[in-house]
Protein backbone atom coordinates (compact mmCIF):
# COMPACT_ATOMS: atom_id res chain seq x y z
CA UNK A 1 0.00 0.00 0.00
CA UNK A 2 1.64 3.36 -1.14
CA UNK A 3 1.48 6.21 1.57
CA UNK A 4 1.88 10.05 0.89
CA UNK A 5 3.35 12.45 2.87
CA UNK A 6 1.59 14.22 5.67
CA UNK A 7 3.99 17.31 5.84
CA UNK A 8 2.50 20.44 4.05
CA UNK A 9 4.63 23.30 2.74
CA UNK A 10 4.27 26.60 3.62
CA UNK A 11 2.14 28.25 0.97
CA UNK A 12 3.47 30.87 -0.61
CA UNK A 13 1.83 34.56 -1.04
CA UNK A 14 3.72 35.29 -3.68
CA UNK A 15 3.01 33.63 -7.49
CA UNK A 16 6.96 34.38 -8.47
CA UNK A 17 7.97 32.19 -5.29
CA UNK A 18 7.00 28.95 -5.50
CA UNK A 19 5.87 26.96 -2.00
CA UNK A 20 8.57 24.70 -2.17
CA UNK A 21 10.92 27.89 -2.32
CA UNK A 22 9.10 29.72 0.32
CA UNK A 23 9.17 26.83 2.91
CA UNK A 24 13.22 26.55 2.50
CA UNK A 25 13.40 30.56 2.48
CA UNK A 26 11.36 30.33 5.73
CA UNK A 27 13.52 27.62 7.03
CA UNK A 28 16.67 29.23 6.00
CA UNK A 29 15.48 32.49 8.07
CA UNK A 30 14.93 30.04 11.07
CA UNK A 31 18.55 29.53 10.48
CA UNK A 32 19.93 32.54 10.36
CA UNK A 33 17.93 33.99 13.41
CA UNK A 34 19.65 30.68 15.48
CA UNK A 35 22.79 31.90 13.86
CA UNK A 36 22.42 35.34 14.69
CA UNK A 37 21.71 34.65 18.61
CA UNK A 38 25.14 32.81 18.78
CA UNK A 39 27.50 35.36 17.01
CA UNK A 40 27.63 33.02 14.36
CA UNK A 41 28.17 33.81 9.89
CA UNK A 42 25.25 32.12 8.42
CA UNK A 43 25.91 32.14 4.66
CA UNK A 44 23.58 29.73 2.76
CA UNK A 45 22.84 29.10 -0.95
CA UNK A 46 20.55 31.18 -2.84
CA UNK A 47 17.52 29.51 -2.71
CA UNK A 48 15.47 31.27 -5.85
CA UNK A 49 16.85 34.00 -8.37
CA UNK A 50 14.01 36.48 -9.58
CA UNK A 51 14.33 38.48 -12.30
CA UNK A 52 12.49 40.72 -14.87
CA UNK A 53 12.82 39.72 -18.33
CA UNK A 54 15.18 42.37 -20.81
CA UNK A 55 16.79 44.16 -18.34
CA UNK A 56 19.67 43.89 -15.66
CA UNK A 57 17.12 44.22 -12.60
CA UNK A 58 17.99 40.43 -10.66
CA UNK A 59 17.67 39.18 -7.01
CA UNK A 60 19.31 35.98 -5.52
CA UNK A 61 17.16 35.41 -2.28
CA UNK A 62 18.28 33.30 0.90
CA UNK A 63 16.06 33.56 3.80
CA UNK A 64 12.88 35.63 4.61
CA UNK A 65 12.53 36.50 7.88
CA UNK A 66 10.04 34.32 9.94
CA UNK A 67 8.88 37.30 12.07
CA UNK A 68 7.82 38.98 9.05
CA UNK A 69 8.18 36.65 6.09
CA UNK A 70 7.53 39.36 3.48
CA UNK A 71 11.33 40.53 3.65
CA UNK A 72 13.75 38.48 2.18
CA UNK A 73 17.40 39.15 2.21
CA UNK A 74 19.83 38.33 -0.59
CA UNK A 75 21.74 40.03 -3.16
CA UNK A 76 19.97 42.89 -5.47
CA UNK A 77 21.06 44.17 -8.44
CA UNK A 78 18.96 46.71 -9.50
CA UNK A 79 22.13 49.13 -11.69
CA UNK A 80 25.19 47.71 -8.84
CA UNK A 81 24.92 44.52 -7.13
CA UNK A 82 24.18 44.86 -2.78
CA UNK A 83 23.37 42.45 -0.02
CA UNK A 84 20.63 43.30 2.42
CA UNK A 85 16.54 43.24 2.57
CA UNK A 86 13.80 43.60 -0.35
CA UNK A 87 10.07 44.06 0.75
CA UNK A 88 8.45 41.15 -1.44
CA UNK A 89 4.99 42.51 -0.73
CA UNK A 90 6.47 45.75 -3.02
CA UNK A 91 8.07 43.42 -5.86
CA UNK A 92 4.20 42.02 -5.65
CA UNK A 93 2.71 45.35 -6.27
CA UNK A 94 4.54 46.53 -8.75
CA UNK A 95 3.95 43.22 -10.68
CA UNK A 96 0.84 43.57 -10.27
CA UNK A 97 0.79 47.18 -11.48
CA UNK A 98 2.16 45.92 -14.25
CA UNK A 99 5.53 47.57 -13.59
CA UNK A 100 7.93 44.86 -14.46
CA UNK A 101 7.33 41.60 -15.32
CA UNK A 102 8.85 39.89 -12.66
CA UNK A 103 9.65 36.05 -12.91
CA UNK A 104 11.55 33.33 -11.13
CA UNK A 105 14.31 31.51 -13.24
CA UNK A 106 13.31 27.78 -13.08
CA UNK A 107 16.63 26.80 -14.01
CA UNK A 108 18.23 28.44 -11.47
CA UNK A 109 20.36 26.03 -9.31
CA UNK A 110 22.88 27.85 -6.56
CA UNK A 111 26.01 26.39 -6.53
CA UNK A 112 27.88 28.36 -3.88
CA UNK A 113 27.29 30.20 -0.79
CA UNK A 114 26.09 33.98 -1.34
CA UNK A 115 29.05 35.65 -0.26
CA UNK A 116 30.63 34.06 -3.24
CA UNK A 117 27.84 35.07 -5.64
CA UNK A 118 28.36 38.59 -4.40
CA UNK A 119 32.15 38.75 -4.55
CA UNK A 120 31.83 37.63 -7.95
CA UNK A 121 29.00 40.30 -8.42
CA UNK A 122 31.49 43.13 -7.15
CA UNK A 123 34.13 42.18 -9.73
CA UNK A 124 31.96 41.57 -12.81
CA UNK A 125 29.52 44.96 -12.08
CA UNK A 126 26.07 42.60 -11.91
CA UNK A 127 24.96 39.67 -10.68
CA UNK A 128 26.56 36.27 -12.47
CA UNK A 129 24.77 33.32 -12.19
Amino acid sequence: MATTSTASLASSPFPFITDEQFELLLANGRMARHHEARGELFDPHPVVKLFVPGSGATWLLTFVDPGSPSMAFGLADLGFPEMGFVSLDELEEIRRGGEMPLEYDRGFRADKPLSHYARDARRAGRIVT
